[in-house]
């Protein structure tokens, strides 16, 4: 039987830059759970208009609502407004825990995270790294299954050290289709979803105090959606 392509993998990436980690996070799913999948996502998003007045357009950053500095909505909750004060942190994680809570209940999705830690001062060496290090786990198991995959990165693909690492892959062996496509994450719902994995993984691996809300996030929503019930180191 000819290999089939079988694994979609949208790629976001997180990390502490001042401490030289870097985290990428993904969701995955079958060619034939594409439209089921970015379906529960669009009602989630429909909801969040109904409810919260926030766009369907509106990109869902998760560093930027999550701790309260994006203004996501100009519809602010009266359970979040104390007094006069708009406590943006508040509705922030409310977003968040819808969001979280769709990744978990979508049929057919898949979540996965890595992580590396190197000198802060070669940050970019250690991203480089930490990168060909996925993309081979990805061809061993696409290689154990006798499959095919696509990889979906966000980015403009002006960064050539993601291009040569698919490059770097002997082409008769390869089972990662192309280079990485890149996509906008201002567009592209499935990277936004891949950003709240690898922020949440992030923010477990790195735990420090102001982002204690979110320590559990991961083992709460998003394991039971993960093989490896974690983020791995790599």
């Amino acid at each position: 039987m000819p290999d089939h392509l079988d694994r979609m993998i949208y790629v976001d990436d997180s990390g502490h830059p001042q401490e030289g980690t870097v985290v990428y996070g993904w969701v995955e799913f079958a060619p034939d759970r594409w439209a089921g999948v970015l379906r529960c996502w669009l009602d989630t998003r429909k909801r969040l208009w109904r409810e919260f007045g926030i766009p369907l357009t509106q990109e869902l950053h998760t560093t930027e609502y999550a701790n309260g500095r994006g203004r996501i909505s100009k519809q602010l909750p009266d359970r979040h407004v104390h007094k006069g004060v708009e406590y943006w942190k508040d509705f922030g994680r409310e977003v968040a825990d819808q969001c979280l809570e769709t990744l978990r209940c979508t049929e057919g999705l898949k979540v996965g995270a890595v992580w590396r830690r190197g000198a802060p001062e070669q940050l970019a060496r250690t991203k480089q790294e930490a990168y060909g290090a996925l993309i081979e786990r990805f061809e061993r198991e696409l290689a154990d299954s006798g499959s095919l995959g696509i990889v979906f990165m966000d980015g403009d693909g002006t960064d050539g050290s993601y291009r040569s690492t698919h490059r770097g892959l002997k082409l008769a062996a390869r089972r990662v289709i192309e280079d990485a496509v890149h996509l906008d994450s201002k567009a592209s719902q499935l990277i936004q979803m891949a950003d709240l994995v690898a922020w949440s993984a992030n923010v477990t691996i790195d735990r420090h105090a102001r982002n204690e809300f979110a320590w559990e996030w991961y083992s709460t929503f998003l394991a039971e959606r993960d093989p490896a019930r974690g983020a791995q180191a790599i």
